[in-house]
């Protein structure tokens, strides 16, 4: 399936008002419309070849021609027969798709660190779809393999992989909001591969095999422009000469506008059933293990998500403290990401802004303001419910992370079940491991700030703040940053006051005595030298230095709550 999908997603403006009769006259017609996307030059060289075979199109892609055709590339070995996709149209419009890959494949060049190669082997491989070129995707397809093998060799890596019969399906409907909506879904039994690493500089040599009997792939998505996109695609290949391309730049913005915002929504979840990895230091697995990931199209308000979800784990004990073992999870449900992404303003922004004719055809500067309008936009990173588990243990937490003047600004819920059989786990620990009899006392500490929930559950809400300051479940645990103020209560020089009176610096005080508040300063003001005033009233109010040169002489009953003299503290 993924053979076929590149080639016909481009005939999607293949003449869809071709006759149902295929003739050479057909055959002309549709090599001229895919030049629209190859350029001529692919037909010229022999990468492509339309002809008639057997009441349908035959197109060959022969990729050995274009990398003979490319005289920098003549280090690339390649062994690789012409692949040929079959297609006919059909009387609604709409195209019949088959293929057989079934085909081995190798090739050779010199890496970085010598020789690297690569031989794949796809057994029996067979596809066939409808594909309609109004909506330009996929009605419905299948595809299957009977089996695969791959090997792949670089200095100091060598992979081997296996796997068993597999199939593939893709369907596709036009979506309500424009674009298309489709899905696909792939499996593949018995999965197989050992990577074996040898680097002598790095003291690594070890073998690790990674294994599952069954491979799925689930993807859909939703609004996707498959259009506008062909489009550019389209237009790159008609605009390949610079002059012709900074001549058209309108037009290319017009088409990265239409493009826009590619897709609403994009999914895809990776499943390993039975998964296994077995290493120098014993065996991993999870009954299950998944991966997801999720993505919306470009748009003021989008999101970004990631989960990784493995249940059953099972991890070698050999090398762990047996106190340990009560603690290694189980189970574990994370789910991350970012929301609040505003890449729609950015991308208008850019697409209006930009110049082929300058160079760089975006200035620093603009590229510093659009971070900055990104930012202000207040984008986050998110942390979803996520939990890991070990029997009657489990640790919940969520949270999210904003950056308001780039710092960050965050807020996490952690909430604890069984957190008492963590604490005698880590005792239990602590009568052998010097290091967790010194982590314990911490651990009883941290149970001290904790919330206990109606069920027994102990939950801890910690805000970091932007200032610096952090609390738990509302008690600071710590302040916030000092501000800083070069301007307020600083003593520049040797007994040098910066306030309204100032000290000269040669021990006499220049100020008047007099405070105009509700205390009378009647000392002569006279300065020892070293900052200290030696008169018989110490200014402790508003007006006191707290900087080295502080008045230090006794007090009188009236303190200096203000007047000529008084310095405001941040």
């Amino acid at each position: 399936m993924k053979r076929i999908l590149p080639l016909a997603v481009i005939l999607a403006f293949s003449a869809p008002a071709f006759a149902q009769t295929v003739d050479t006259q057909g055959a002309q017609q549709l090599s001229d419309n895919l030049a629209r996307y190859f350029g001529k030059q692919a037909f010229d060289k022999g990468v492509l070849k339309v002809s008639v075979e057997g009441g349908a199109y035959k197109i060959a892609v022969d990729v050995k021609a274009l990398i003979n055709a490319m005289p920098e590339q003549k280090a690339l070995k390649l062994d690789l027969a012409p692949y040929a996709l079959m297609v006919k149209p059909r009387s609604d419009g709409s195209w019949d798709v088959s293929s057989d890959f079934s085909q081995g494949m190798s090739f050779e060049f010199n890496g970085p660190e010598g020789v690297q190669s690569m031989e794949l082997t796809v057994k029996d491989g067979k596809g066939s779809a409808v594909y309609d070129p109004s909506i330009a995707a996929f009605t419905s397809g299948t595809s299957s393999i009977a089996g695969m093998t791959m090997t792949s060799k670089e200095a100091k890596q060598q992979a081997d992989m296996t796997a068993g019969a597999g199939t593939a399906t893709i369907a596709s409907t036009k979506s309500a909001n424009g674009g298309v909506d489709f899905t696909a879904t792939q499996k593949i039994s018995n999965f197989v591969e050992t990577i074996k690493i040898n680097d002598p500089d790095k003291g690594m040599n070890f073998p690790v095999t990674l294994s599952t009997p069954e491979l799925s792939v689930d993807a859909k998505g939703k609004g996707v422009h498959t259009k506008p996109l062909l489009d550019l695609l389209a237009f790159a290949v008609a605009n390949e000469d610079e002059t012709k391309l900074k001549a058209n730049q309108a037009e290319l913005k017009s088409l990265l506008l239409a493009a826009l915002p590619v897709w609403e929504r994009i999914d895809g979840t990776y499943g390993f059933k039975d998964f296994t990895v077995e290493s120098p230091v014993g065996k991993f697995g999870a009954t299950q293990f998944t991966t997801a990931f999720g993505m919306d199209g470009v748009s003021q308000n989008g999101k970004v998500d990631y989960a990784i979800k493995a249940s059953g784990l099972t991890i070698p004990q050999q090398m762990l403290p047996a106190w340990s073992v009560a603690l290694l999870p189980t189970d574990v449900d994370l789910n991350f990401g970012g929301a609040n992404i505003d890449l729609d303003s950015m991308a208008k922004k850019a697409i209006e802004a930009f110049d082929l004719n300058k160079n760089p055809p975006l200035s620093d500067e603009f590229g510093n303001g659009l971070v900055a309008d990104f930012l202000a936009k207040t984008p986050k990173v998110v942390l979803g419910h996520s939990t890991v588990k070990n029997g009657s243990i489990e640790v919940a937490m969520e949270g999210e992370m904003t950056f308001p003047g780039k710092k960050p600004d965050a807020t996490i819920t952690v909430d604890v079940t069984g957190y008492d059989k963590i604490v005698q786990a880590l005792q239990d620990g602590a009568k052998t491991d010097q290091q967790i009899a010194q982590a314990f006392p911490f651990a009883l500490a941290v149970k001290g700030f904790a919330k206990t929930l109606p069920d027994g559950r102990l939950e801890w809400v910690i805000d970091a703040k932007a200032d610096g300051s952090v609390t738990v479940n509302g008690a600071t645990l710590k302040a916030a940053d000092a501000a800083q103020d070069d301007s307020a209560g600083q003593d520049n020089g040797a007994g040098q006051d910066q306030g309204v009176n100032p000290d000269s610096g040669n021990g006499q005080d220049e100020g008047t005595g007099m405070n105009n508040g509700n205390g009378q300063d009647e000392g002569a003001g006279t300065d020892n030298g070293n900052g200290q005033d030696d008169g018989a009233d110490q200014d402790n109010g508003m007006g006191q230095d707290k900087g080295a040169p502080q008045d230090g002489g006794p007090s009188d009953d009236d303190s200096d709550n203000g007047g000529a003299g008084a310095k405001l503290k941040p």
